[in-house]
């Protein structure tokens, strides 16, 4: 054989990390999306009053149509956030919202790390895919190098990203403060709150499992059929099959 299936075992904690990530958010999210916050701020007015609290001035908050994540771009000096972020007044919305404001905190400080961040971002929106590609088109190819490029490239990105969540939960520690002092939150909605912050921290993590069915569909799907249609030629060429 080819390839030995225990090196895949490399890929093992890097997929449970991300799927831990995956299933924490999205449990999250679930219990505070519905919960509106008693102060009846948006996740605009959140971002607006972090930044004000903080004495930061000139960055923009925009409402980003169609935008897949919420984003702050220290280029550009811009909090681009969902439209249901952006408008939302959800305890979700609003610890989103902050979260990414303390990014826009971090660059006013002039954090050492942000650079690196947005490296890293790019990794956890390329890398992962370009690892499952790898991968994928390795047993399909019996390719070994591909394979284990596959994996070195997949497990990379996912430990950039674990590096990542040093950046992402300062950043929620930044904002939390101002979103209490400016009286966005009160203090009972505070622990709610830091939940939501902490798995907007995991989202470029838990964004790697979404590289899994994105390889799938463009590299095992388009094969399928052509090997059906294969598998129709050699029965269609069988002695003694009968033709409609």
């Amino acid at each position: 054989m080819f390839f030995n299936p225990t090196y895949l075992l490399l890929l093992i904690p890097a997929i449970g990390v991300a799927w831990l990530a995956h299933w924490r958010i999205r449990v999250i999210l679930r219990e505070t999306s519905d919960v509106a916050a008693r102060s009846g701020a948006s996740g605009a007015d959140a971002a607006a009053a972090v930044l004000e609290s903080a004495g930061v001035n000139g960055v923009y908050v925009e409402d980003a149509t169609g935008q897949q994540l919420d984003h702050y771009s220290p280029a550009e000096k811009g909090l681009q956030l969902r439209p249901e972020i952006y408008s939302g007044r959800t305890l979700a919305a609003v610890g989103i919202a902050a979260h990414e404001t303390g990014h826009a905190l971090q660059d006013a400080d002039g954090h050492p790390l942000l650079a690196a961040r947005t490296a890293i971002v790019l990794s956890a929106t390329c890398g992962s895919l370009i690892g499952l590609i790898l991968l994928i088109g390795g047993f399909l190819l019996v390719e070994r190098f591909l394979v284990y490029a596959g994996i070195v490239v997949f497990t990379a990105t996912v430990l950039s990203q674990l590096f990542n969540l040093v950046i992402e939960f300062d950043a929620s520690r930044r904002a939390r403060h101002h979103l209490l002092a400016s009286g966005v939150i009160t203090a009972d909605e505070e622990p709610a709150v830091r939940r939501v912050m902490q798995a907007a921290a995991c989202t470029y993590l838990a964004a790697t499992l979404t590289s899994i069915p994105t390889a799938y569909h463009y590299l095992v799907k388009p094969r399928r059929p052509a090997a059906a249609g294969r598998l129709d030629a050699v029965i269609d060429r069988t002695p003694g099959r009968a033709k409609a």
